[in-house]
């Protein structure tokens, strides 16, 4: 297994045009590449940042037909690098709805591993700021660890962070990298980004990197930025700020081991009895 890695996450300010964000993206990946990362990764929807459904409908695409898909797995095969497509929004031919899928994608062009998000955003925030993600998009129902020349890669997206369980299953089936493509908001994202994403890191004594949104965007939206590469430890290795751009950062995952020695949290998880909900009455069983 190799010990070493050079990692590169984009940030930019996904559109609602799909050829602008291929073209965009794709001008990042090749700037990462062209820096020494032997994996890059790309942030949440990154084909297309449109809260309309009506106009989301009339772009998006299968999974078979999606044309960010094939320029990434193009682009990968080109410059001999694995791609991690954060998310995309792809068509589902069974369902009204979208699936916020993920891929990972070898040097050779060919799709290691698939991830449809799980959890969905379905919140009102304090700010009067509201949204409805299952709304638009079908949840995922399993989870997804690729083997990689650098052992486990755990995938998740943006609100999954919020779960820890979800981290804690990836990292017990051999995660060591876990990846959290983010179209975070600035409001969520001011108070709880970094706190969480380090979280999960220390919790699963792994490393985390979590490309990013950032900005404001044309369907309305702002989105936080602060792209992070985290070291097991919880050590911000690298951080995006606010704009758009590559962010970079060699991780040697040997620290994994020594950290996992430091702090045996996985090894020492056990198993145990869920409590019965609060204002149950136990006489009563």
């Amino acid at each position: 297994m190799a010990k070493t890695l050079k990692i590169g996450l984009v940030q930019m300010t996904s559109t609602v045009s799909v050829e602008r964000n291929i073209e965009i993206s794709s001008g990042m990946i090749r700037d990462a590449a062209a820096q020494g990362a032997e994996l890059v990764a790309l942030p949440e929807v990154v084909n297309l940042m449109q809260i309309n459904r009506d106009e989301s409908k009339k772009v998006a695409a299968l999974e078979s037909e999606d044309p960010s898909l094939a320029a990434y797995r193009a682009l990968a095969k080109e410059l001999g690098i694995w791609l991690h497509a954060g998310s995309l929004m792809i068509r589902l031919s069974d369902d009204k709805r979208f699936a916020n899928r993920g891929f990972l994608i070898g040097p050779d062009g060919e799709i290691r591993g698939r991830y449809d998000k799980i959890h969905m955003f379905d919140v009102n925030l304090a700010n009067g700021e509201s949204y409805r993600e299952s709304n638009g998009f079908r949840p995922g129902d399993h989870a997804t660890v690729v083997d990689t020349p650098w052992g486990g890669y755990g995938m998740a997206v943006c609100y999954d962070v919020r779960f820890p369980h979800l981290f804690r299953d990836l990292a017990k089936a051999g995660a060591r990298i876990l990846a959290v493509p983010a179209a975070f908001t600035r409001t969520t994202g001011q108070a709880h980004w970094h706190t969480l994403l380090r979280a999960r890191a220390i919790e699963n004594g792994c490393f985390v990197i979590a490309p990013a949104q950032c900005g404001d965007h044309e369907d309305g939206r702002k989105t936080f930025g602060h792209a992070l590469i985290i070291d097991p430890w919880g050590e911000i290795l690298a951080d995006g700020g606010a704009a758009p751009g590559v962010v970079l950062a060699e991780i040697d995952l040997a620290r994994v081991d020594e950290v996992r020695a430091m702090v045996p949290s996985l090894s020492n998880d056990l198993p145990y009895e869920k409590p019965a909900p609060a204002g149950l009455d136990a006489a009563a069983e």
